[in-house]
């Protein structure tokens, strides 16, 4: 059960980072047309991610709550009997990254509510390139840990 939960966890990060990818390259850098790949990228309508994006970072922080008491007693403490000292640390580093962004939720739906205020573009911009931030490194932390007994495995 703890196998289809993770994969679910990770299947809904995935399309959490697509969404809050898409946003912050729009927010950051908005595209004036859609004349090649990157600009049609970036040229898309931000606010219409805001709702998906919060449902999904819920739901995505819901499974791992759900999943993380058979990460604290199985893997660790592999990771502390191994010494992998750094491996864990990023885990503990993600833990609060992912607190910090589930209380910047209700501030990232108030900035992006419609119609989008032009003195909060800032602002817009910030918020969500953290957040971004925050899904892209808990996501690669998470995908490392979920191997790591395949790369230092006994």
């Amino acid at each position: 059960m703890v196998t289809t939960l993770l994969i679910i966890h990770g299947l809904v990060a995935v399309v959490l980072l697509g969404g809050l990818t898409h946003q912050a390259a729009a927010a950051c850098w908005p595209a004036k047309s859609k004349t090649s790949l990157l600009a049609s990228f970036r040229s898309v309508t931000g606010a219409r991610y805001t709702t998906a994006n919060i449902v999904l970072y819920v739901v995505a922080v819901a499974l791992g709550a759900v999943i993380y008491p058979a990460y604290r007693l199985a893997v660790r403490p592999y990771l502390e009997s191994a010494q992998l000292w750094t491996i864990n640390g990023t885990f503990e580093v993600k833990e609060q990254f992912v607190t910090i962004g589930l209380g910047m939720l209700p501030l990232y739906w108030l900035v992006w509510r419609t119609p989008l205020d032009a003195k909060l573009a800032a602002a817009r911009a910030a918020i969500t390139a953290l957040l971004c931030f925050i899904v892209w490194y808990s996501f690669l932390v998470g995908h490392v840990l979920n191997n790591v007994r395949g790369l230092f495995g006994r």
